[in-house]
């Protein structure tokens, strides 16, 4: 009993050593906000650290293909301004107070 209770304690600070969480911390999901940037991320074709230029950069290629008067549809530009607009607020404020 006390071998399975050391094993078991031994298990979650390897999980925490390797991963960088304890084992439970995996159960729990994303949170929305998260999942939604991360879905903004992946359509406009961005990394996870991207600054404000590659984020405006990829939003105008993406429009580019999506604009109302291009074949696309309103729908398709709305979801891309919205990405682009998440993404934007969750760039770190800089010293000036703008977003890097």
């Amino acid at each position: 009993m006390i071998r399975a209770l050391v094993l078991i304690a031994m298990a979650c600070l390897f999980c925490r050593w390797a991963f960088g969480k304890w084992p439970w911390e995996f159960l729990n999901p994303a949170s929305t906000r998260s999942q939604a940037a991360f879905r903004a991320r992946k359509l406009l074709g961005i990394e996870a650290g991207a600054g404000r230029e590659e984020i405006i950069a990829a939003h105008r290629r993406l429009t580019a293909l999506v604009h109302p008067d291009r074949g696309g549809s309103t729908a398709a530009m709305q979801e891309a301004n919205a990405a682009r607009d998440l993404l934007l607020d969750e760039l770190p404020l800089g010293r000036d107070g703008n977003a890097e």
